[in-house]
């Protein structure tokens, strides 16, 4: 598998690359980094420890979880969860870590395992590193040293997990939902239950789709990544507006009631407004990636609200709202993070306060998302060149300020070269998508040439 920890944990198809005895390995020695950097002195350590509904995560769950008995640490079973909730209930219940199981939208084969501190924010860089290097260490023949008798760790079933996140999402909501009819598409994951509760708790008429996991289905032609059963289904049932999460709920796509899709940048402006007319919006800024598209850009600046730009990934996203102390920062892949609710993505609790949004103000999801128009936005692959050249070639720089004087202040070019693959990434917005193909055509044609 390479470096072990990715962008979001540890992934790989389960039983291939992500064993079990992978996952106990890494549990163990995740217990002892956190030990040797001082986190569970002066009391017995808990983790808290959840999973998605794959078949695989029944297995792995019980590799983690004797991992971390084995290395002295009571564990609370918190069972089929989403993301965010595992996260949410590590901080609430004062474990010392939280571990989920889950690959989110990928397919079932594939399984993850991510790790969060006390609190329940992600686990520091240099931790994971620790944990990777630890665990290879003792991989290799060097022995744990292992409690005994009472030393060892206790595991129990923590069942009230679930009323307990429900109630923190309720108690979110700056405003009931009765009155709308809102279709849930939970792509047969994490929050199959928690999510239908919540909304119907919050007083919405509800129909679900994709509600049926049984630990095969998963993100299976349904959820965020497949939106075309929830969008048939909001015109289907007159619905004021559909929600779709991933395999983990960390994401929040919406649809309309006319049945089109609104993506995370416009949900981001849309409860960026709704948090400043609330006083939440600090600094006037809401936090993004550099691949939001301009529209949103646009209309935040027209709206007098600053937009700052990370890399892509909400990992990005989120370091940048801790080191500055915004309140509201997101991806248009639907990662929403409300720093003063979550330590991370919330799909359950975006599409709460989105669907609040819409019941306040009396408005549709289509007049509401109106608030920004979505420039047309055309991305080529170019593979097999060199990626470590993109800002060094003037050629390509020249190919670029040509490019960026014909889109002029309605379009935009990036280049992005991979993070794992000999490729680069071509993006061009434009208002209008015939200027934004030929761009984009041409720019790549000028990267094969520049950097083949």
């Amino acid at each position: 598998m390479g470096r072990l920890f990715g962008t979001d944990g540890v992934r790989g198809v389960a039983n291939a690359d992500l064993t079990a005895e992978l996952a106990l390995g890494l549990s163990v020695a995740a217990a002892h980094v956190l030990a040797e950097a001082g986190t569970f002195a002066g009391h017995r350590a808990t983790a808290v420890v959840g999973r998605d509904p794959r078949a695989s995560g029944e297995f792995l769950e019980a590799a983690v979880v004797a991992g971390l008995a084995s290395a002295g640490v009571d564990v609370l079973r918190v069972g089929v969860l989403p993301t965010p909730a595992v996260a949410y209930l590590t901080g609430a219940l004062g474990g010392d870590l939280g571990v989920m199981l889950s690959a989110s939208h990928n397919a079932m084969p594939d399984n993850g395992i991510k790790f969060f501190a006390r609190g329940g924010h992600k686990l520091a860089d240099e931790l994971e590193d620790r944990i990777e290097s630890v665990y290879e260490e003792h991989r290799t023949g060097a022995p744990w040293d292992r409690p005994t008798g009472s030393g060892v760790g206790r595991v129990s079933d923590y069942t009230e997990g679930f009323d307990k996140y429900v109630a923190h999402l309720i108690g979110v909501l700056p405003n009931r939902l009765e009155g709308l009819k809102v279709v849930l598409d939970e792509a047969h994951g994490a929050a199959a239950y928690v999510s239908p509760e919540a909304f119907t708790r919050a007083g919405a008429e509800i129909v679900t789709i994709g509600a049926e996991p049984d630990g095969l289905n998963i993100n299976d032609g349904c959820g965020s990544t497949h939106l075309g059963l929830l969008k048939a289904a909001v015109v289907e049932h007159g619905a004021d507006l559909g929600i779709a999460h991933d395999g983990d709920a960390d994401r929040c796509l919406a649809v309309d009631g006319t049945g089109a899709e609104v993506d995370g940048d416009q949900i981001l402006a849309v409860l960026a407004l709704a948090m400043r007319e609330s006083g939440q919006l600090r600094e006037n800024t809401v936090v993004g990636t550099v691949m939001s598209n301009l529209g949103f850009k646009l209309a935040m600046e027209g709206e007098g609200i600053q937009v700052v730009q990370t890399g892509v990934g909400d990992r990005y996203v989120l370091e940048s709202m801790k080191q500055h102390g915004y309140a509201l920062g997101g991806e248009q892949s639907g990662h929403v993070i409300i720093l003063d609710h979550a330590t991370t993505g919330d799909g359950t609790l975006t599409g709460l306060l989105l669907a609040a949004r819409i019941a306040d103000t009396g408005k549709s999801l289509a007049e509401l998302a109106g608030v920004m128009t979505r420039l047309p936005q055309v991305l080529i692959n170019v593979p097999d060149v060199d990626r470590s050249r993109v800002t060094t070639s003037a050629e390509l720089a020249a190919a670029v300020v040509d490019a960026e004087r014909e889109l002029g202040t309605t379009g935009r070019v990036l280049l992005r070269p991979s993070g794992t693959e000999p490729l680069v990434r071509v993006m061009v917005e434009a208002a209008d998508i015939e200027q934004a193909r030929a761009v984009a055509g041409r720019l790549a044609d000028v990267v094969k040439s520049a950097l083949g």
